[in-house]
């Protein structure tokens, strides 16, 4: 089989992710029609591709890497196809989430062909270490379990519960990990929400925890609910990996956020700093928040939770002895902005920032 083909899909297949990642990060109802519609331009080369290496005979050895590929592809039209369709806003939007389930699928499949494909290593990394692709997973054969891992979802690739966490292939037990825990939004789930993150675990090196609500969003009435798994869930990553517990982010998008904060503003929370996404401050208990460090990012266009709110929270969390910065970012609306995790990181760990270009 033609080395070619394979590398024409999978490249395919990077610009369309691309494209999706840029579509979920403008994702407004009132503007999901032109979305949609600049989106489907990337179907039609993605099928194509997708047919050429499907009616190509090739030898066993490229067999499952060509079938990962192929699968990768039908996710992607499947998110095309899904993402703003509907027959009213509200649907449209659903279908917004829907489409970004299928687009973590998509991820899912490609992560484990970084080593046979030099465009998806880089995609698992940021455009500043792209040169570098190649080089970030050991070839020798240490006895650690690096990686990507699914708990609680032996049965159901979607069961509520339960963790998905990703521990950098470098990873030395002899130097302690910091740790970032991302809380996906409403009716998300974990497994899907790694996603936002895994570039920059991969590329700089911190383990990432992201676990999953035990209902369709976290008990922010009920912190506990919520809170006794969740604690479980990083004493067992503890027994797993070596974690720096003086360096934990709690981050999250939405509801998410909201339920970071509730967790962080404990008297007794586990975590070092708080960057909500999205989010709003719920009837949490401000006693405690003297001296919490907060990084909140917030859409001006946020047509959920609008931006006053999230003004009207930092000062009120300011008053309160909290460590506040917020960043109004004037072209989002309620969407989550990749770009910023870096900056996030930056605020976090000036350790974690990457080395000027």
């Amino acid at each position: 089989m033609p080395i070619t083909d394979i590398e024409t899909l999978s490249s395919r297949l990077i610009e369309a992710l691309g494209a999706l990642e840029a579509a979920f990060r403008r994702a407004n109802p009132v503007f999901l029609a032109q979305i949609r519609e600049d989106l489907l331009g990337y179907e039609a080369p993605l099928r194509s591709g997708r047919e050429r290496l499907l009616n190509i005979n090739g030898n066993l050895q490229e067999m499952p890497l060509c079938d990962a590929l192929l699968k990768a592809a039908d996710l992607a039209c499947e998110a095309i196809g899904i993402f703003g369709s509907g027959e009213d806003l509200t649907h449209a939007f659903l279908n917004v989430l829907k489409a970004f389930r299928k687009f973590s699928r998509v991820q899912e499949t490609l992560f484990p062909l970084r080593h046979n494909l030099v465009q998806v290593d880089r995609y698992f990394l940021e455009p500043a270490l792209h040169a570098t692709a190649g080089s970030h997973d050991p070839d020798d054969n240490r006895d650690i379990s690096t990686g990507l891992f699914h708990v609680g979802m032996e049965n159901d690739v979607y069961a509520r519960g339960g963790y998905s966490l990703y521990v950098p292939e470098n990873y030395c037990p002899e130097r302690p990990l910091p740790l970032v825990v991302a809380l996906h939004g409403g009716y998300g789930h974990g497994r899907d929400f790694l996603w936002i993150w895994l570039r920059e675990a991969r590329s700089r090196g911190f383990a990432l925890l992201s676990p999953t609500s035990v209902g369709t969003t976290w008990s922010i009435t009920r912190i506990d609910d919520d809170a006794r798994p969740l604690k479980r869930y990083m004493e067992e990553v503890y027994a797993r990996i070596n974690i720096d517990r003086s360096r934990i982010l709690v981050t999250g998008m939405s509801d998410g956020a909201t339920f970071a904060l509730c967790l962080g503003l404990r008297e007794d929370s586990w975590f070092t700093a708080i960057a909500p996404v999205s989010g709003v401050l719920s009837l949490t208990d401000l006693v405690y928040a003297n001296r919490k460090r907060i990084c909140w990012v917030h859409g001006a266009l946020d047509w959920m939770f609008p931006v006053s709110r999230a003004v009207l929270a930092c000062q009120a969390l300011k008053d309160a002895g909290a460590d506040v910065k917020l960043k109004v970012i004037q072209d989002l609306s309620h969407a989550y902005p990749r770009e910023e995790n870096d900056g996030i990181l930056t605020w976090f760990d000036p350790t974690l920032s990457l080395p000027a270009p």
